[in-house]
């Protein structure tokens, strides 16, 4: 039985090894081999199958090379797989996940915004060693848009508040937010992050930290501590906001790691880096940087929100983000260029009543511009003398990326019927004013790109939209004598005016208390008055 089965392994492999024969020779063979004796085949040579079986001859196949995260070419399978957040299966995260999921378009808007910045943002993270889930809160704060700004005064794609930006280490002027440079803001909201996770030793803590506050989750902490509830983020009595923004983020994780499950595919990134940094020594204009860099003036401006003149900030930062081809292209100019080639100079003599502030103000720079580029340790000038000033090298319009002309922007769109502008002026307030026209303050300060908590200055021009043809009115001039418990807020409110007007029309100020039997002067619209006034 063993020279038999020896004998079908032989005829197998020496089939595979010889060409086909041709049919009368395979007849032939057919024959020899039933004629002949199990004893006479067995004894036949087995030269042929020995080299087949050397361990040698053998070909194994190639062996399968697992890509790392890093490998991938999807920068969002990069962020799979590097996922180590637990997801609960609870109603606020089902809720959040229905919203994203019935919203496949949005997700696509907001890929096409992340794909210039997110691999610097999945670098930096995979550097400091957290959790790959942060490179998706952006998605939450601000759906990747830079110029993002919420009325409760947070801007940029990690949505700083001022006093928080400061605290780590952003600059905010005139020239400048560091917010809304996407380089410097992913640092510090990295560094925050970092900071609150070490404060609480739970991130789902640190997340809503960073969403209303760590004071706040401390509280709510304590609180429930106190009365011997659970402290996990779940049994947290927070705002609801914050109840709804841990839930986001976990609601996208669960999402992009079960993408199967979920029938969803995100927008391919790819997996390279898509910005460079430019240093450029010094201050640059903005349209000048991009004709060097051959690139369109708004692409290198939405690159480098930061900035929010002309220029960059002539104290720094001295940065430009760039795709690389442009990089290098601008690289190569600023290597033969000298300072004084990177903004356009004014040779402008000082007029008899001008001050720095005035000349800043035409030129569209600042007074510390001007002292720099002039080495005045000062802000004394003379007439007839002649000053150097850094300015635009095109029409400010061109510029549409800067704050003005985002401003301006914001403010012209249609949000009623009637338009009204309305200077500022010392005293007024979102509430005043909101109170005069009869809108929302909300709104009213949204319509000017602006948050309620925002100063107004005085000179500055806001928009006012009404939704109803402006009524004509019949403005008259009176005289109101204050009665005892009189406020100027009561007042304001009584005559449909507003407490910055009694302040300008009669020179005093809200500080001082008034004192029954004082005249004022109002200029009131007697068609808006209230009956009982």
């Amino acid at each position: 039985m063993k020279k038999w089965s020896l004998l079908a392994l032989s005829a197998a492999l020496l089939a595979g090894c010889q060409t086909t024969p041709e049919p009368q020779q395979q007849a032939e063979q057919k024959r020899s081999t039933r004629k002949a004796s199990p004893e006479l085949v067995s004894e036949q040579p087995q030269e042929p199958l020995a080299p087949i079986l050397q361990p040698e001859n053998i070909i194994e196949p190639p062996p399968v090379v697992e890509l790392t995260p890093q490998q991938e070419q999807d920068i969002w399978q990069r962020i799979r797989r590097q996922m180590t957040f637990t997801v609960p299966d609870n109603e606020r995260v089902t809720a959040q996940r229905n919203f994203y999921l019935k919203h496949p378009d949005y997700m696509n808007r907001v890929a096409e915004r992340a794909a210039p910045f997110m691999h610097l943002i999945v670098e930096e993270i995979e550097k400091r060693g957290l959790p790959l889930e942060l490179a998706l809160l952006p998605i939450v704060e601000s759906a990747f848009d830079p110029f993002a700004y919420s009325h409760g005064r947070a801007a940029g794609v990690w949505q700083f508040i001022p006093g928080t930006a400061r605290h780590y280490g952003l600059d905010i002027n005139w020239w400048y937010d560091g917010r809304r440079d996407v380089y410097a803001s992913t640092h510090a909201a990295l560094d925050y992050l970092t900071d609150l996770n070490k404060r609480f030793d739970n991130w789902l803590h640190a997340l809503a930290a960073y969403n209303s506050g760590g004071g706040r989750v401390n509280s709510a902490i304590r609180k429930n501590a106190r009365a011997g509830k659970p402290t996990d983020f779940w049994s947290l009595d927070l705002p609801r906001e914050t109840r709804a923004y841990v839930p986001k983020l976990l609601a996208l994780a669960d999402i992009l790691r079960h993408q199967d499950r979920y029938q969803v595919s995100w927008l391919p990134i790819e997996n390279q880096p898509y910005l460079t940094i430019v240093e450029t020594e010094s201050q640059i204009d903005l349209a000048l940087a991009a004709e060097k860099a051959g690139m369109e003036l708004a692409q290198l401006h939405h690159y480098n929100s930061g900035y929010n003149r002309w220029a960059t900030d002539p104290a720094g930062p001295h940065r430009l983000l760039l795709p690389a081809e442009n990089a290098e292209q601008l690289r190569a100019w600023l290597a033969v260029a000298e300072q004084k080639d990177l903004v356009r100079w004014t040779r402008h003599k000082v007029k008899s009543g001008e001050s720095l502030i005035v000349i800043a103000k035409k030129y569209h720079t600042t007074t510390q511009a001007i002292q720099q580029a002039n080495d005045l340790r000062g802000s004394l000038i003379r007439a007839g003398d002649y000053l150097l000033i850094p300015a635009a090298s095109l029409d400010l319009d061109e510029y549409q990326l800067s704050a003005d002309q985002r401003l301006a922007s914001t403010q012209s769109k249609s949000r009623g019927k009637t338009k009204i502008n309305h200077t500022i002026v010392s005293g007024d307030t979102f509430w005043d004013l909101s109170r005069k026209y009869n809108v929302n303050l909300r709104q009213l300060a949204s319509w000017n790109g602006m948050a309620p908590t925002d100063p107004l200055r005085p000179g500055k021009n806001l928009v006012v939209w009404l939704q109803q043809d402006e009524p004509a009115g019949i403005t008259r001039n009176i005289h109101y004598r204050v009665r005892s418990g009189d406020s100027l807020a009561r007042i304001a409110q009584r005559f449909n005016v507003t407490i910055g007007d009694i302040e300008k029309w009669n020179q005093i100020s809200r500080r001082n208390y008034l004192q029954p039997g004082q005249r004022l002067k109002l200029v009131v619209d007697v068609t808006r008055v209230s009956e009982d006034s």
